[in-house]
């Protein structure tokens, strides 16, 4: 920096007076911007630093759904869409409440009388005025009987229950995808494990092989087909390096944290017992629990009640309503003077508005009585898949378990054949593909069994019970 700074007035001296003073003048004016744009740059990269030296975030899976629970951005638009619903509601009740306001005015009036009584009366002058008006006071309103706007109060009610159900709806997802996301880093992280004891026994044997191979008991064949098999190891545990870091980052995106801080999962996969699931009893409990077949009963119900409002609207409506105020010339000569009354509004010829209202109310009732039942169907059938895939998942845990245990075995017996100089590598070789599938095939099956176990809770509507709490 020091070097340039020095060829740079060294450059002005040789320059013409004109040309020094208009690169002075922009150095002058690029500096701060420069000493700007370089600070900022220091504290963006100042800041990834630290989210990069930043102590690992450890999380249980527990954890981990409540973070996402408090910082999820959907979480927290599902909750303004409730608060906002709220306020709806309290706009609608402030409909049925009375209703005032204060006014103030100080007016010119000239009026053309002629114009007013579409006379000209001999004698009466033809305007009047300019004069002052004064005037301050309250207006008031108040319904005593319309059950059309009541109607519309308990719709307005509705659809803070729909909004309720509709957050509560968008709570369990994210549970649900928070669960899926763990579940999937937990599966990279043993295929990490696996992979890495399979590059450990293909090294084992490549060092066998070669060690054979230089007493004259083994071929150089032996040696290449040991090298291939360890390479296609480190491969494999290049994969599942990189799909648990993709799994964490979507788990970091999840949650709203930094994408640089580094997570650390401290649960296991693990399989325990399950109660037997009773299919009917889960599937009642899901149209009880499940929380978007709650939001449609609530818009039903909201739909319901406009229907109602929209026919009590032919009902006369009993109003009262008035003013009380200081009247005058001039703030000097007001004197009060009021106005109340009370009247009944009947329609009796509204053009087909109100017919037409109520046949659109009933067409959407009809149409949520088909989403409901298309919603009721649906949540039977995942509950039913789930319920299916958890039974079968318990059985292929069984199953994948004791291949690994007999692929272990299978790899040993194969090593020791080998040693003893009685087969080649390639059974041994083949028998350490058996037990990479046996691992996989176990990985899986844990891995299935904890998904679809949430699956199952979140079709029955519990899942943010089973793991929040």
């Amino acid at each position: 920096m020091q070097t340039n700074t020095v060829s740079f007035y060294s450059a002005l001296s040789h320059a013409p007076a004109l040309c020094r003073a208009a690169a002075i003048l922009g150095a002058l004016v690029l500096a701060p911007a420069m000493a700007f744009s370089q600070t900022a740059a220091r504290q963006v990269m100042a800041q990834q630093r630290v989210q990069q030296n930043a102590a690992p975030l450890e999380l249980t899976l527990k954890q981990a759904v409540q973070i996402a629970l408090r910082q999820n951005p959907s979480v927290q638009i599902a909750l303004l869409n409730l608060a906002e619903s709220r306020r709806q509601s309290g706009i609608a009740l402030s409909q049925l409440l009375p209703q005032a306001e204060f006014n103030l005015s100080d007016r010119a009036v000239r009026a053309n009388v002629q114009a007013s009584i579409g006379l000209n009366i001999p004698g009466v002058p033809k305007a009047v005025g300019p004069f002052q008006v004064f005037q301050t006071g309250a207006d008031f309103s108040a319904p005593i009987f319309d059950l059309s706007l009541w109607r519309r109060w308990q719709a307005a009610r509705q659809g803070i229950a729909s909004a309720s159900a509709q957050s509560l709806s968008v709570r369990q997802q994210i549970v649900l995808l928070v669960v899926s996301q763990y579940l999937s880093a937990l599966r990279a992280g043993a295929e990490i494990g696996a992979s890495e004891s399979r590059v450990n026994l293909a090294q084992a044997l490549y060092n066998q092989t070669s060690d054979m191979e230089k007493n004259g008991v083994a071929t150089s064949v032996d040696v290449l087909r040991a090298n291939v098999e360890l390479q296609n190891e480190k491969q494999a545990l290049l994969v599942a390096q990189t799909d648990q870091q993709v799994a964490l980052y979507g788990l970091a995106q999840l949650l709203n944290v930094p994408p640089l801080r580094q997570i650390t999962l401290t649960d296991q996969m693990t399989f325990f017992e399950t109660p037997k699931v009773s299919m009917d009893q889960s599937i009642a409990d899901a149209y009880k629990s499940r929380p978007e077949i709650q939001q449609l009963m609530a818009q039903r119900r909201s739909l319901k009640y406009d229907e109602e409002a929209d026919s009590e609207s032919r009902l006369p409506a009993l109003d009262f309503t008035g003013d009380y105020e200081q009247q005058g010339l001039s703030s000097s000569t007001i004197i009060p003077t009021y106005v109340y009354q009370a009247g009944i509004t009947i329609p009796i010829f509204t053009g087909g508005r109100i017919h037409n209202e109520i046949a659109r109310d009933r067409i959407e009732l009809r149409k949520i009585d088909h989403i409901l039942q298309n919603e009721k169907n649906e949540v039977a059938l995942q509950v039913e898949t789930a319920a299916a895939r958890l039974e079968s998942a318990r059985h292929q845990v069984k199953v994948a378990d004791l291949g690994a245990q007999l692929a272990q075995e299978e790899v040993q017996q194969s090593r020791d054949r080998f040693k003893a100089g009685v087969v080649d590598n390639i059974e041994v070789i083949a028998a350490q593909s058996a037990l990479a599938r046996a691992d996989e095939n176990q990985i899986a099956a844990l891995y299935e069994y904890n998904q679809s176990r949430a699956d199952l809770a979140h079709a029955i509507g519990r899942i943010e019970m089973l793991y929040d709490k």
